[in-house]
């Protein structure tokens, strides 16, 4: 699923939560600011391409946003 990144610190650790992209097809690879799913107000400021990523995510730090990935499950 196309997301986008947001980097948190939890419990002194810096972690990446993906947000599922609201609006996939309007970017170009050069965004400086992706809508996400879970808000129909927020989205994310930081600048490159979306990533694919699965929704079995298994990496050490990184986990999805639960809203989102509530969202890619319906």
């Amino acid at each position: 699923m196309l997301a986008t990144q947001e980097r948190l610190r939890e419990n002194g650790n810096t972690i990446v939560v993906w947000h599922k992209a609201a609006e996939p097809e309007h970017c170009n690879g050069e965004c400086d600011w992706h809508p996400i799913a879970c808000s129909d107000t927020d989205g994310i400021a930081a600048p490159g391409p979306l990533k694919d990523v699965p929704l079995s995510l298994d990496e050490p730090g990184q986990r999805w946003c639960a809203d989102c990935r509530a969202l890619a499950a319906t």
